[in-house]
């Protein structure tokens, strides 16, 4: 167990709230005009529901429609915290949380993901973005859905690495909005102690308050939309009752 050590104060920098909630945007629309206006509705329902905070991700989107709306979340935010994740092309999610003055970056996979042959050259891209930009509190994966598996070595040794390489390890289940498993999350934390756990998929309402029990904070995407499917509207009514669960957890632990 990694207890030594004490990560609240960088997670705390980050996110405001304990058990920080982060709303997806991921950037659907008919072209680009569409795909704003979508995103900046979104964004002003997390907003209104109290979500802690915003990450926009190439999910539907290209990279300039992200470039377009993280330029409007730098404008307009507000205390907003706010993210970025570029899938599948891991440097230019560091130029774009640094162009745009993001709080966070998330990463799909920082370990296990490559053959044992590149586990050198996949340590060096960490340490020199880490340590060309390190004011971004970076959520790393480990074990994450749709990310190969290639590791030869254990959990625990791949989740000792993964943090020397990000701020706060994320853990999901195989697949978009499927429900990650406690015994999962339970195992991941057990071996993390102190550093920083967040869910990555099919946090709802009906289980938020379980995983956070463990877990530091959840990314929510699919429960948000209307249809309970990432390609769904956020719906108003979905985020309030997420969140007033989280609120309700908040205030139990004080």
């Amino acid at each position: 167990m990694i207890s030594e050590r004490n990560f609240t104060a960088s997670m705390k920098t980050c996110f405001k709230e304990d058990k920080a909630i982060i709303g997806m945007l991921h950037l659907k629309g008919d072209d680009n005009n569409d795909t704003f206006r979508r995103a900046v509705r979104e964004f002003e329902i997390y907003r209104k529901c109290g979500v802690d905070a915003v990450m926009v991700e190439t999910y539907f989107g290209t990279y300039s429609q992200a470039e377009t709306m993280l330029d409007y979340l730098r404008k307009n935010a507000d205390g907003v915290t706010y993210g970025v994740n570029c899938l599948n092309v891991d440097a230019m999610g560091f130029e774009l949380g640094n162009e745009f003055d993001c709080d966070f970056l998330q990463i799909d996979s920082v370990i296990g993901h490559v053959k044992p042959r590149d586990e050198e050259s996949i340590a060096a891209f960490f340490r020199l973005y880490k340590e060309k930009y390190p004011s971004l509190f970076l959520m790393g994966g480990v074990r994450f859905k749709y990310q190969p598996l290639l590791s030869e070595r254990t959990l625990e040794e791949d989740l000792i690495t993964a943090t020397g390489r990000c701020d706060g390890v994320c853990v999901t289940q195989n697949a978009t909005g499927e429900e990650t498993d406690m015994d999962k999350i339970v195992s991941f934390k057990n071996i993390l102690g102190d550093f920083p756990l967040y869910v990555c998929s099919g946090v709802r309402a009906d289980n938020v308050r379980r995983q956070l029990s463990v877990a530091d904070g959840a990314v929510v995407g699919s429960f948000f939309k209307d249809t309970f499917k990432d390609d769904g509207e956020v719906c108003e009514d979905h985020v309030n009752l997420l969140m007033n669960e989280v609120r309700s957890l908040r205030e139990s632990l004080r």
